[in-house]
């Protein structure tokens, strides 16, 4: 009888482990499906923009300035979105219109950050999908413009961004002017092992993405930014993460890790999924697609095999999964979003959101990858562009 008993328990156990298997390789085989179909729905847009991107001679932070600006030549620059003059002192320091953009503000550098992002993921891309290391090869000429030559090179540091004039020099929210430096850093991951990529500027470049990851540990305004409650840190977290990454920091994306499951996402979501801090903004469906998009970037970075972050879920039940289901149904139809309409934008969101690929291929969600296909991939907004680091998702997985 027992032995019986303990073939009856062989068997099952064999069933189960057949189950299991047959179950983890239909997600695979789910996820693979869905990353060729990515490939075909991006490569005529990657093409058509790596050709761009082959023409472009690099500009840097160098070829501009501001009289307002109190950094020098070689300083990263912008000011505050949503401060303007004064009608009642024109003259004065500047006052808050929370969710209004003043186009007056200094922009310059910023804009010419995102250029370089574009570049870099697109010539990323391209070389991911065709081996073409006639790619690498342009994309070494603005990396080393940005990060090496000594005269044209920034300095790895925001102590000027988002200064408001009569108030501020420079202040810690301006910290999220280089979530367009990701892909820059994620570009470089995915080109190092060409045979183009020469090690002397792949030292240097990484040497310029430590220093400033140190700069954004130690410094009082990466202090400041990594305990801001809202989109800020985590913004703050996805950067260093994907900058850490790139230079092989396993210690800081272990602490990344550690933040992301006990401060980040148990503080930041509500148990329904949402952000009530993003929520009570005068703009809260942007916000909270860009807060979405910023956690998910988190987890898909920082996940390995062994440590799952779009599995993990907090004692109340928080996860990223929640946040997504929670989000989705305004995504696929705007009209039944629940609460006021964001006070500028509101026509121009949702775009092809990251958090709609990536969350679709960890959880198998047909409904997400379709809806991120139909969204637009290459909005023209400059609002949606800058919060919107991630575009070329190909690049991550």
């Amino acid at each position: 009888m027992k032995k019986v008993f303990s073939i009856l328990v062989l068997i099952a156990f064999y069933l189960a482990v057949t189950a299991f298997s047959a179950l983890s390789g239909n997600e695979q085989n789910f996820s693979e499906i869905m990353e060729k179909q990515a490939e075909v729905v991006l490569k005529k847009q990657i093409l058509a923009e790596a050709s761009w991107a082959l023409k472009q001679n690099p500009i840097t932070v160098t070829d501009s300035s501001s009289v307002r600006s109190a950094g020098g030549r070689h300083d990263f620059f912008s000011e505050a979105d949503y401060f303007w003059p004064d009608p009642k002192n024109p003259d004065g320091p500047y006052i808050n219109r929370d969710g209004m953009t003043n186009p007056a503000n200094f922009n310059a550098h910023r804009k010419v950050m995102i250029r370089l992002s574009r570049i870099i993921g697109a010539l990323a891309s391209a070389y991911k999908i065709t081996g073409n290391e006639t790619y690498v090869k342009h994309a070494i000429k603005h990396l080393r413009a940005w990060f090496v030559n000594k005269e044209s090179l920034m300095n790895p540091n925001l102590l000027f961004a988002q200064a408001i004039k009569g108030r501020f020099t420079g202040r810690n929210y301006g910290i999220i002017d280089t979530i367009h430096l990701m892909e820059v850093a994620q570009g470089a991951l995915v080109m190092q092992n060409a045979k183009s990529f020469d090690q002397e500027t792949l030292s240097a470049v990484k040497k310029w993405f430590s220093d400033y990851i140190f700069w954004l540990n130690t410094s009082n305004p990466g202090i400041q930014e990594k305990t801001v409650k809202n989109n800020h840190a985590t913004c703050w977290a996805m950067q260093v993460a994907s900058f850490a990454r790139f230079c092989g920091d396993e210690n800081m994306l272990d602490s990344l890790r550690v933040s992301y499951k006990t401060v980040l996402l148990p503080n930041q979501m509500g148990i329904d999924g949402s952000f009530p801090l993003e929520l009570a903004r005068t703009k809260p469906y942007g916000y909270s697609i860009f807060n979405l998009d910023a956690m998910t970037m988190l987890c898909q970075i920082l996940s390995t095999p062994t440590e799952n972050l779009f599995k993990f879920e907090t004692a109340d039940g928080k996860s990223i999964e929640k946040g997504m289901e929670y989000l989705f149904p305004y995504i696929e139809d705007k009209s039944k979003w629940p609460i006021k309409p964001d006070v500028m934008y509101w026509n121009d969101w949702p775009v092809a959101q990251p958090f709609l690929i990536f969350g679709a291929l960890r959880f198998n969600r047909s409904d997400w990858f379709t809806t991120w296909k139909k969204l637009d991939h290459k909005p023209q907004v400059e609002e949606v562009i800058r919060n919107l680091p991630i575009r070329n998702p190909l690049i991550w997985l």
